[in-house]
């Protein structure tokens, strides 16, 4: 993997101190950069590997005063085996056509992000996202990414991921699914989707962001393993 470009050299912001979306009285804050430049791919790839994660035009990582909760995490696509519950879900899942496309945004898109968002993130910032906001989302972007969709028989969209294509793995910007399947685990689907992929493109590694293991939200990333958290040290197998 080529890392040569200095990620000391770019300069990096923060932003001011907002609520935690994850945890309750906590606030969070980001340090962030840009992407957009003939390097951006590379240090993308450098970022990603020292826990940052990409929206837009833009690579962030949180910056919290005295809080570590937000953990990278990246599933080894190479070494993973599937257990018992994994293969289930991925038969129940198997009848879905997947298509990886260009990054761009549909209306068809829009209503499933929004039916997605009602259901799981009623309270969250993105609530208030309209199409041309979601279309930037999508479609602003400086690297390799596609759209993944999964298709049901009869053609109507039962899921979506926006993915980055990193020098290492898959990176799992965003997903949604559609409510009414929620009997197909489908998130879980999508992730064991990505996996799959990766190491069919000889990829050693699925990023899935951030782990916060005291939200709910967040815990089920660890069920992937083996998997790796980014500490202090850097990046070693997740055993809890």
């Amino acid at each position: 993997m080529n890392l040569s470009v200095d990620p000391h050299e770019k300069k990096f912001f923060a932003t001011p101190r907002m609520p935690c979306p994850y945890l309750p009285g906590k606030l969070e804050r980001k340090v962030f950069t840009e992407l957009w430049g003939e390097d951006a791919e590379q240090l993308h790839d450098a970022l990603a590997v020292a826990g940052f994660r990409r929206s837009q035009g833009i690579v962030y990582r949180p910056l919290c005063d005295s809080c570590t909760a937000c953990v990278p995490v990246r599933v080894l696509a190479g070494e993973f085996r599937p257990k018992k519950w994994m293969r289930r879900i991925a038969a129940k899942s198997a009848h879905l056509e997947v298509s990886e496309r260009p990054p761009t945004a549909t209306a068809e898109q829009f209503r499933l992000f929004r039916q997605y968002l009602s259901w799981r993130h009623r309270d969250g910032g993105m609530m208030d996202m309209d199409f041309d906001e979601y279309r930037a989302m999508v479609e602003d972007t400086p690297v390799v990414t596609s759209m993944v969709e999964f298709r049901e028989p009869d053609g109507q969209l039962g899921g979506a991921c926006l993915t980055d294509v990193l020098a290492d793995g898959l990176s799992m910007v965003y997903s949604f699914v559609r409510p009414d399947l929620h009997r197909l685990s489908l998130g879980s689907a999508i992730i064991l989707w990505h996996i799959r992929r990766a190491a069919e493109l000889s990829l050693d590694y699925v990023y899935l962001g951030y782990w916060i293991s005291e939200s709910e939200k967040m815990a089920y990333k660890t069920r992937f393993k083996p998997i790796e958290a980014l500490r202090a040290e850097g990046w070693v197998l997740l055993r809890e």
